[in-house]
């Protein structure tokens, strides 16, 4: 079976399709999708035929993954033209335009043919990070333990994290590696203001911090790997949703600004026991790995038949 992914160009709309595809034993092809002009000037639902809007293949899928607004149009557009066609994120349009939806429970949406979990899809599976841990384990062997690992993400239309803010972030996770002797391990995301990153690492560096300087094999999936605890910035649900895959209890790290989406996904998270805010110490508890992502690909596959 031919199957692709489809997607605006982000890593975490192509991560999560990816995750998707992939726990459900398929290899798919990747069609990063760039709205010609005048269509990416108008919202992608609006468009009269979406399949001239983008550049693609012209031998067609069985099968289509798409995550994102510009990926529910194309994906639907396919799927008249006999192609199975499966949406993740919530398509912002009629579901029943697709085979299935997969969504998030903060997403409030059900119906006949959508699967809801509890977190985003990822790539985090328990193969990768055993991988990863035997790549990094010796790299990171000079910090104490316990270890924490620190995800940074980024202002965006939601939540603000600027320099201001991460001088605020520095001195928390400082004060943690001091009453708590911990050891930090962080990385920025694509999305941190490098004068965030500068504060983070001027203040926790001298400290014995572990911080990624963006060059060489990027540690995310390493720092997750080996993480005795996370703390990790409340802008993100897919780095939240990865976290919480793994054996780590997981702190959030509160940002100015608001989001009601986000705010039930860690309500949600919350009520579970799998995560906890982030207050300025390292804080131990028992949880258990909570990862969706292979559930939904075996549903996907009950469904579709394959």
């Amino acid at each position: 079976m031919r199957s692709w992914i489809v997607s605006e160009g982000y890593a975490g709309l192509q991560a999560q399709a990816l995750g998707l595809a992939e726990a459900a034993g398929l290899a798919p092809e990747m069609q990063a999708l760039v709205p010609r002009l005048p269509w990416r000037l108008m919202p992608a639902a609006y468009w009269p035929a979406p399949l001239s809007a983008v550049a693609l293949p012209r031998t067609k899928p069985d099968l289509v993954i798409g995550c994102g607004g510009v990926a529910a149009a194309v994906g639907a557009a396919l799927r008249r033209q006999g192609a199975r066609a499966v949406q993740v994120q919530n398509p912002r349009m009629d579901p029943r335009r697709f085979d299935l939806v997969v969504v998030n429970r903060h997403d409030e949406m059900t119906g006949p043919n959508v699967i809801v979990t509890r977190t985003a899809l990822h790539r985090a599976t328990p193969a990768r990070l055993a991988a990863a841990r035997a790549l990094w384990e010796s790299r990171l062997a000079h910090l104490p333990r316990p270890l924490v690992a620190v995800l940074v993400g980024g202002t965006n239309g939601r939540f603000r994290l600027d320099a201001a803010v991460g001088v605020e972030l520095a001195a928390r996770v400082a004060g943690m590696m001091q009453a708590d002797r911990v050891g930090v391990a962080l990385t920025p995301s694509r999305r941190t203001d490098p004068t965030v990153t500068r504060a983070l690492a001027d203040t926790l560096t001298p400290l014995g911090g572990w911080i990624w300087d963006g060059t060489g094999e990027n540690p995310y999936f390493g720092l997750l790997a080996l993480a005795d605890a996370v703390v990790v910035t409340i802008d993100s649900v897919s780095m939240v949703s990865e976290a919480v895959a793994t054996r780590a209890p997981v702190m959030l790290a509160g940002l100015p600004g608001s989001s009601r989406r986000i705010g039930l996904f860690t309500q949600g998270l919350k009520a579970d026991g799998r995560v906890r805010d982030f207050a300025g110490r390292c804080e131990m508890w028992p949880v258990e790995p909570l990862d969706d992502t292979p559930a939904a690909a075996a549903e996907m596959r009950r469904r579709l038949d394959f």
